[in-house]
């Protein structure tokens, strides 16, 4: 993998002579007292602004400010006018603008399109301080406000969105983010080394529309226009089956080369593997892979086409390694949307340049006393670690952050442990946790640098560990044992996901989690039980977790601990059937577990999965017309069907359940006995409707069976043990 100039050994911006902000200014009397009469770049982010390596506005500033500029923070302006955009005048460089640390649409919305009454990135938990898909409100009141200046759009909310994407809150395919953003460059993954090359080139007088070389960026060019590169078809890389390819005018089509384009894709047919994760080029690639780019089917055709759209976001997921990355592009009417390979990865040394910047580490004092739930959360807890190779086609943070795993140093995770202790107010020995996106991917790489440079593969976990991936937990475990050994330091615990595939080939490490950084309870996230929306997911089968759960009793038991698993569950995944909900629902209640909170499956923008939920086709191998389809669960009926199945034990679900189980064939199911996963009867004041039901008859309680006796009506009580028979009151 080729290597990049270290994002710290730019020559600083003149303006550095103005030294470190105590925080970054949200007001004009605040750059008065640092002495600025303008910022040279301002952020405009949808949350509230807290000075923490957590917060991408802030981490994103810091890292500027240390290259030299002056950088404002606008927060959560009022988008419908243009007048809180002015508030720090006129930016010198550029306007960056993201959504946040979440996607607003996610973060505004549940996965049943209701709206949210609070959100956790905003001071107080208030809702409603964000617009709708606010980076693209947020950059028109920019361009409103100040004509001229260069746009820059970033966050997970515009990395999700790079190309035409899937937009479950509208039920259609939007265009990529940048068009409805009239942005000049979208930002995709993790920023740093994008904004870094972006401000110091525009600082020299570079124009922004010539910055189009920079790795992990987007932008829009007239449709046709770039020469000198060498354009492949996406479709002749994994054909999706009968299309209708551009012609090209220039082109002489004879007989001859019309019977070799047939007998290529018919061997292509021939030799596809529908269980294979790895794509297979049956051509060869050329030898400038710089100058080389896959042309993705437009957006006009993705937008009416869901196999195609299929199609399309497997070739941008096949397209993510930034060892072997081509640049894809996409026609949108008369232009095109141009997507550089993906960024190089930051060194160790670079991820603790950027988590060593001096942060205040709390809110912006504007905010006063007001707490921000989402800080409240991670203000005692440390990042060591970024992306993720796991590949869960339901998350996110692959398609964001990348498969290879950028980690700090030991030195600079303690140093940060002490920061929290010496400064952060309110501490009181805990460490909530030592994580990231994954709790125990720290320090894990491929053994092989030219085999990760070259690697295909969706996921270095799934269906296998891959043989090549290296797996050793020590550097965790060394880690641990250092942070908690420090003085003032009473507990550190562990709350970032774990996976527990990689965790089981590591007693050691299992055994120091369990005895020494699990505060009662463990979350875990196995998805599901069954193999159908597993595969889909990419993640490992249940008896995995079975293996887990034997280490993790066993080790609790030695170090004396009464300790327990919270498994989280998937429910309406893309593969998921009603049979399969069934399935899940018995094997929790077969195991003790009553979930409080379940989670219906959210398709968010351009991850594997949504791109199931739209075409209703695996794109785990190559997408073809015919074959390949799996069950999507699709409807407010059928996903609250499926969610009733995981909290089979609230009563407000009995009713949807009896009805499910019956069309099902399972009244087996249905009875008072252990065995059975839903009671004949209802309590008073739940239901459907709300209202308690009266059941005729008597049921025997050893079988379930219904006692037909006429005349007498019963009363059901919430505790079948205390269910009796009530009479009637004589008038």
């Amino acid at each position: 993998m080729q290597t990049e100039a270290d994002i710290f050994s730019h020559r600083k911006f003149w303006a550095h002579r103005f030294g470190i902000a105590p925080q970054l200014p949200m007001t004009r009397e605040e750059m008065d007292d640092l002495g600025w009469d303008s910022c040279d770049i301002i952020l405009v982010t949808g949350d509230a602004y807290v000075d923490h390596p957590s917060f991408g506005m802030a981490l994103i500033g810091r890292l500027l400010e240390a290259q030299g500029f002056r950088v404002g923070i606008i927060s959560q302006p009022d988008w419908m006018s243009a007048d809180d955009f002015k508030q720090l005048g006129k930016p010198n460089i550029f306007f960056g603008v993201t959504g946040g640390n979440m996607d607003s649409m996610v973060n505004r919305y549940t996965s049943d399109r209701r709206i949210r009454s609070n959100d956790a990135y905003t001071a107080g938990g208030e809702g409603g301080k964000r617009p709708d898909r606010c980076v693209v409100p947020y950059s028109q009141r920019c361009r409103e406000a100040y004509k001229g200046v260069p746009i820059v759009i970033g966050g997970i909310e515009a990395s999700l969105r790079r190309i035409a994407h899937f937009d479950y809150w509208s039920e259609k395919v939007r265009r990529s983010v940048i068009m409805d953003a009239k942005a000049d460059l979208l930002v995709y993954g993790n920023g740093e080394r994008q904004v870094v090359e972006i401000a110091h080139r525009l600082a020299q007088g570079e124009p922004v529309a010539e910055l189009t070389d920079i790795r992990g960026t987007a932008f829009i060019t007239k449709h046709g226009q770039r020469e000198g590169w060498w354009e492949k078809d996406s479709t002749s890389v994994d054909i999706p089956g009968k299309v209708n390819p551009p012609i090209d005018p220039y082109a002489v089509q004879t007989e001859a080369s019309c019977e070799t384009q047939k007998a290529e894709t018919e061997q292509d047919k021939k030799t596809s593997d529908t269980k294979t994760n790895i794509i297979r080029f049956h051509k060869v690639m050329p030898k400038d892979s710089s100058k080389s780019v896959i042309r993705l089917p437009a957006y006009q055709d993705v937008r009416s086409d869901s196999v195609l759209y299929a199609h399309t976001s497997r070739i941008l997921h096949l397209e993510t390694n930034p060892g072997n990355a081509l640049a894809l592009v996409q026609q949108h009417g008369e232009r095109d949307v141009w997507l550089n390979p993906p960024p190089i990865p930051l060194t160790t040394a670079e991820m603790d340049g950027v988590f060593d910047l001096p942060y205040s580490r709390v809110a912006h004092k504007q905010y006063g006393d007001n707490a921000i739930p989402a800080y409240e959360m991670i203000r005692f807890s440390v990042n060591i670690m970024r992306g993720c190779f796991g590949g869960c086609t339901f998350c996110s943070i692959t398609e964001h952050e990348g498969r290879i795993i950028q980690s700090r140093s030991e030195d600079s995770i303690i140093k940060e442990v002490e920061a929290i202790r010496d400064t952060t107010p309110g501490f009181t020995g805990v460490i909530s946790d030592l994580g990231g996106p994954t709790a125990n991917m720290y320090r894990l790489a491929c053994k092989s640098k030219e085999i990760e440079a070259s690697c295909r593969r969706l996921s270095c976990v799934f269906p296998s560990i891959c043989k090549n991936l290296g797996t050793d937990h020590t550097p965790l475990v060394n880690l641990y044992r250092r942070a908690r050994a420090l003085p003032g330091v009473k507990k550190i615990l562990i709350a970032s996901g774990l996976r527990y595939d990689l965790a089981v080939l590591s007693p050691e490490y299992v055994k120091e989690l369990v005895t020494h950084h699990v505060g009662g309870y463990l979350k875990i996230a196995p998805e599901h039980t069954e193999d159908g929306p597993l595969d889909q997911m990419m993640k490992p089968g249940i008896g995995t977790y079975d293996k887990f759960k034997a280490m993790f009793d066993k080790y609790s038991k030695a170090a004396g601990k009464e300790q327990y698993l919270i498994p989280y569950f998937i429910a309406a995944h893309p593969g998921t059937t009603d049979k399969d909900m069934l399935n899940l629902a018995i094997w929790l209640k077969r195991n003790g577990f009553r979930a409080d909170q379940v989670q219906a499956y959210l398709p968010s923008p351009m991850s594997a999965a949504t791109a199931m939920y739209h075409s209703g086709k695996s794109t785990l191998h190559k997408v073809r017309r015919k074959g390949g389809d799996i069950p999507v669960p699709k409807g407010i009926k059928v996903r609250r069907l499926h969610k009733a199945f995981l909290r089979y034990h609230d009563p407000e679900n009995w009713p949807m359940l009896r009805d499910a189980l019956q069309k099902m064939g399972r009244a087996d199911l249905i009875g008072n006995g252990k065995k059975h996963l839903v009671p004949t009867w209802q309590p008073a004041g739940t239901g459907e409707k709300g209202e308690g039901r009266r059941v005729s008859g008597k049921f025997n309680r050893s079988t379930g069976n219904k006692l037909s006796q006429k005349g007498k009506t019963f009363r059901t009580q919430h505790d079948r043990k205390a269910s009796r028979p009530v009479r009637k009151k004589r008038r």
